[in-house]
This record gives structure tokens, C-alpha cells and sequence, in this order.
């Protein structure tokens, strides 16, 4: 029995009854019962708390950034002509000089077939021409022949021997053509997308196909003029997936000294060391970190917006009389899962984070650390 009660019993008027006294006994107990629990009032509320301190903050920006490769190879024909054959299909890997596309090649062999037997018949000239000089040699030896018929003979065999080149020389060329009809890939990798069909027509300009390595990968990020004069070589950036975690962190390896007219923006890259599971002309969230600076900071869970003005409770008094206190909090962006507090709170002070929907101003708490700790902000 505590003190109240002792002091209610005592209290209670000493008259006579009829009553039995155990009954009037329990009567008097349940009475200041009933008192000393209305002069109690409601139990502690438990709650968990943290201990309010800053934290090292990111200051930085989100772009939308784009995977391309440093060992990307366009494919384009080095003809004009009907394709008659594909031989790779996208996704697949190939060496160097692997065969891709054929093209139409009769046209092109008919012109080396045409070259050769013009090579024959230049050839079988300039051995007329060459026993028709050794004979002027011998006739003018002999005194049967003047020297102006033997200069006239060399004259002829020079000209044999110069149409046979030029005509080896034709030979050659068409015969590199006819194989520029095979299309080869140029390098090692992977084959991309092959936007060409059996029976196109393609030319010059055609493109049939990327060979693509997923090595020596860069991030490009446009950077808006405004904030182009904080780049600078070597500030980390965050690559970050839809949830916001990040994935891999790069340093800027290159900023480019002029602004794009189209786009009003600087191009800055960065070196993806560890970029697995990307891929060429992917679009990616990178993070750029200007700067970091210790900021207070909040969990999210912990504040209540109402009337378009945030709340929060902190523990006030020792822990045998602890009671909830609310203050008007002015919160910052959101960093994770935290806020950035402008103003309403102090290091040092123990913020309510559970139990904030259930406890009033003044309430009574029970206070016990929070389970788990908050975890550290990363950037804004």
C-alpha cells in the first residue's frame, strides 16, 4: 500500500454502522484506490531517442548522365551495293577481321576479271615490244636497220612496260575493292545493334553495325553554365540507381574549356573503373560532389508536418521525470533518410524518433536509445 492510500485511510470519517467491517473495510480501500489513481495520472509514455550531433554532409548536384565507350567502332561499307549475306548477329563477340556483312560482289568481280585479261594482253605486248627492241639492237649492229628504227623499238618497249604497270596497278586497286565487299570487324568485341536486312541497298554512309568493348568506359555529364565554374578535375562523383544508393563513386577526369552553344553547358567526363554492369549509351544518375561540411541533421520519421509547419519532441529532464517538449522545426533538403535542419533543434539534444504520433507536449516519456543508428548523411 503506497503513501496516498495510507493517508486516504487515514482520512476517512470514523462513524458507526450497521455494516460488516470487512465489508465497509474493502469499500474505504476501493474508494482511495480510485483516488490515488486519478492523482497518478497516465504512465510514461516509452519512447526511443538519439542524440542530436552534426554530421559530415555532401554538398552536391544530380545530373543525368550517358555511358559511352572509348573503344567503340562504327561499322560502315566501303561500297555501294546490295547485301546478300549477314553473318553475325547482334550480341555476339568477334575478333579482329572476323567476317560481318557480304554485299554483292559480281559487279566488282566482273570488273577484276576484265582488268586481268587486260594485264595479259599488256603483258604479251610488252614481250612483242621487247623482242622487237632486241632485234632493232641486232639489225643496227649489222648495219641492216637505221637508228631511228631501233630508238622508235626502245621508245615502244618503254610504252609496253608503262601500260603493263598501269594496268597492274588498276588490277590491284579493283582487287582491294573486291574485298572490301566482305565487311570485317575492324576490332575485337561485342556486335551491336545491325539495323540492315538481306536485299538493302547500302552506300558509304550506311551503318551496319558498332563493335562495342565494355572496357574503357566514361561517364559524360553536361554540366548547366551556372554551375560550370565549380568544376574542377578530380571532385568524386556518386553513380547512383532509382532507390539512390550508390553503386560506384568516379573522380572527373576531364572539363571541357568551352560551353556547347546548342545546350549552354560544359561537358565533363569521368573514367569508369568500375563499370560492369553498364553499358554503351546507357543514361545513368551521377551525383557531382561540389563540396562537404558538417550539418545537423534528422531523421525523417522523426518530424510531423502540420499546418505546413514541421514538428518535433525531444526529452527533456532526467530520466526519472522526463517529459516530451515540442519545437517548431525549420527542415532542409532531404539527405537519405534524414533531414537537413535549419533551425529548431541543437546538437546535443535528445530527439524523439518513435512514438512522435502518439505523446503531446509535456507528456511524460520512458526513454531508451534507439535500436538501430542513424545512419550517417551522404550528400544533398
Amino acid at each position: 500500500m503506497n503513501n496516498e492510500l495510507i493517508s486516504c485511510v487515514a482520512r476517512a470519517p470514523r462513524r458507526r454502522s450497521r455494516a460488516p467491517a470487512a465489508a465497509l473495510a474493502i469499500a474505504v480501500l476501493a474508494g482511495c484506490g480510485r483516488q490515488a489513481s486519478r492523482a497518478a495520472g497516465p504512465p510514461p509514455m516509452p519512447v526511443e531517442v538519439i542524440t542530436l550531433a552534426q554530421r559530415p554532409v555532401e554538398q552536391s548536384t544530380e545530373f543525368v548522365g550517358v555511358v559511352k565507350s572509348r573503344q567503340a567502332t562504327t561499322v560502315q561499307p566501303q561500297v555501294e551495293g546490295f547485301i546478300t549475306r549477314i553473318r553475325v548477329r547482334s550480341g555476339d563477340r568477334v575478333g579482329p577481321g572476323a567476317p560481318l556483312v557480304e554485299i554483292d560482289p559480281r559487279m566488282q568481280e566482273a570488273a577484276v576479271a576484265s582488268l586481268e585479261s587486260q594485264v595479259a594482253s599488256r603483258g604479251a605486248d610488252l614481250q612483242q615490244a621487247r623482242l622487237q627492241a632486241e632485234r632493232s639492237k641486232t639489225l643496227l649492229a649489222a648495219g641492216a636497220t637505221s637508228q631511228a628504227e631501233a630508238e622508235q623499238a626502245e621508245t615502244a618497249l618503254a610504252t609496253a612496260q608503262a601500260q603493263l604497270h598501269v594496268a597492274e596497278a588498276q588490277l590491284r586497286e579493283q582487287r582491294v575493292s573486291l574485298a572490301y565487299y566482305t565487311v570485317s570487324a575492324p576490332t575485337a568485341g561485342i556486335v551491336g545493334d545491325i539495323p540492315v536486312r538481306v536485299g538493302d541497298r547500302v552506300t558509304r554512309s550506311t551503318l551496319l553495325t558498332t563493335i562495342d568493348r565494355n572496357a574503357g568506359l566514361e561517364l559524360y555529364i553536361n554540366v548547366p553554365v551556372q554551375e560550370a565554374a565549380n568544376l574542377r578535375l578530380g571532385l568524386p562523383v556518386h553513380l547512383v540507381d532509382d532507390q539512390g544508393a550508390v553503386l560506384a563513386t568516379e573522380a572527373l577526369s576531364f572539363v571541357s574549356p568551352s560551353v556547347d552553344g546548342a545546350t549552354q553547358s560544359v561537358l565533363a567526363k569521368a573514367a569508369l573503373e568500375k563499370g560492369e554492369r553498364l553499358r554503351t549509351e546507357q543514361f545513368v544518375r551521377a551525383r557531382v560532389v561540389w563540396s562537404e561540411r558538417p550539418a545537423l541533421t534528422a531523421p525523417v520519421i522523426a518530424l510531423n508536418r502540420i499546418g505546413g509547419q514541421y514538428f518535433a519532441y525531444v526529452a527533456e529532464g532526467a530520466d526519472t521525470g522526463t517529459v516530451a517538449r515540442q519545437r517548431v522545426v525549420e527542415p532542409g533538403p532531404v539527405v537519405g533518410n534524414d533531414y537537413l535542419i535549419r533551425s529548431g533543434l541543437k546538437p546535443g539534444e535528445r530527439l524523439i524518433v518513435s512514438g512522435v504520433q502518439r505523446i503531446a507536449d509535456g507528456a511524460p516519456v520512458k526513454v531508451t536509445p534507439a535500436a538501430s543508428p542513424v545512419p550517417e548523411a551522404k550528400g544533398s
